[in-house]
């Protein structure tokens, strides 16, 4: 056994908290996944480096549940969150600190056809080359982290509302596939993305300034 397999091994092990079944993995994914969306709240932009780790641990747990769509999303996150680390540092057009903004009419429908689109083609993908057996679930709301991710990239307001949507259905398939602990911690984003959507409203670094549409 390798280094690596021993170490995934110990993280793996069964850890027992109050009435449900984890693994020290999955409580480490939880605490750094907490940790990033207080930092989102707050437009902290070392939010971005806890959801670079904590993607990072998530893609080994959900690999474990095959929630391949999940997993290969955590990759996708990976990417992006080095992208919305530069952009919330030099995005703006004067390269400086990105401010919170909202999308227009044409973004929001833009944003929309993504989502179907993502949808469409990741179920076909799932269904066809993977064992999953929520191809559906999982697309549509992997399609939908991608949405969401984006926009909290481009510092958009919608990017709450995305993810009050995905965060109170992925406690569902999480429920579904027995990992207790992430379903809480989903349940614990949505009351964090009704905050963040409030916070960011009042752009608190702009003077309470009406958003800008982009």
């Amino acid at each position: 056994m390798t280094t690596l397999q021993l170490l995934l091994s110990y993280a793996n092990m069964p850890l027992h908290l109050a009435v449900f079944a984890t693994t020290p993995l999955e409580l480490l994914s939880f605490l750094l996944s907490v940790a990033t969306v207080w930092l989102n709240i707050r437009q902290s932009h070392w939010a971005w480096l806890f959801a670079i780790i904590s993607s990072a641990t998530y893609g080994l747990v959900f690999y474990g549940s095959r929630l391949y769509g999940d997993m290969g999303l955590q990759l996708v996150f990976i990417t992006v969150s080095i992208f919305g680390w530069y952009q919330w540092l030099h995005g703006d057009d004067r390269h400086d600190k990105l401010p919170v903004t909202s999308l227009s009419a044409r973004g929001r429908v833009i944003a929309g056809v993504a989502w179907l689109a993502g949808f469409v083609l990741l179920a076909w993908f799932l269904k066809t080359y993977t064992d999953t057996d929520v191809p559906k679930s999982d697309a549509f709301l992997t399609a939908g982290s991608l949405v969401g991710q984006l926009l909290l990239s481009r510092k958009k307001i919608e990017n709450w509302h995305v993810w009050i949507i995905v965060d109170v259905l992925y406690v569902g398939l999480y429920l579904h596939k027995h990992l207790m602990l992430t379903a809480i911690l989903y349940a614990v984003f949505v009351g964090m993305a009704v905050v963040g959507l409030r916070a960011w409203s009042g752009d608190t670094h702009t003077g309470g300034r009406r958003l800008a549409l982009e």
